[in-house]
């Protein structure tokens, strides 16, 4: 399946679930819990709050070398986002990626798609766990804190 067919499909559009495609083209689904959905909010408005330029959005779909990948966050400069506004998945990865790791997900999967996201030429990638604790991650490896966000907090709290 393509990821255009997914957008389209009518049995798809209102599932609780979060859908991805893997490379082989088959629909994966994440269910959402309350606190996922709790953390993904606070970084975005502390995404909002801290930039003044760009675009910061929920549920942003990426084409990456292992099918379509859906970031809880993204911040994308107006540059990359005038490139990627009106296609049905980003085919260059905004600057900032953020995934919220669900109880569902493992520590390798999280480091699978951070790694993909950094092909997809995303500069940070930056991961929250279940305790809200973030990490921020580029090219090089870990990051004591964002260079994209310095002021950005380690963790998230309620």
């Amino acid at each position: 399946m393509r990821w255009e067919e997914v957008c389209e499909h009518k049995q798809l559009q209102d599932l609780p679930f979060k859908i991805e495609l893997n490379k082989w083209g088959q629909i994966v689904m994440s269910p959402v819990k309350i606190k996922h959905s709790f953390y993904q909010g606070r970084i975005q408005r502390l995404l909002e709050s801290f930039l003044n330029t760009g675009e910061v959005m929920p549920e942003c779909a990426i084409n990456t070398s292992d099918g379509v990948k859906v970031a809880d966050v993204v911040w994308c400069s107006e540059e990359r986002f005038s490139k990627i506004e009106n296609e049905v998945s980003a085919s260059i990865a905004p600057e900032i990626c953020v995934e919220v790791k669900s109880s569902g997900n493992t520590l390798e999967e999280m480091e699978f798609k951070r790694n993909l996201y950094l092909e997809a030429k995303a500069v940070e990638v930056w991961l929250c766990n279940e305790q809200g604790q973030m990490k921020f991650y580029n090219e090089q490896g870990e990051l004591e804190q964002s260079l994209l966000v310095p002021k950005f907090p380690k963790q998230i709290k309620r």
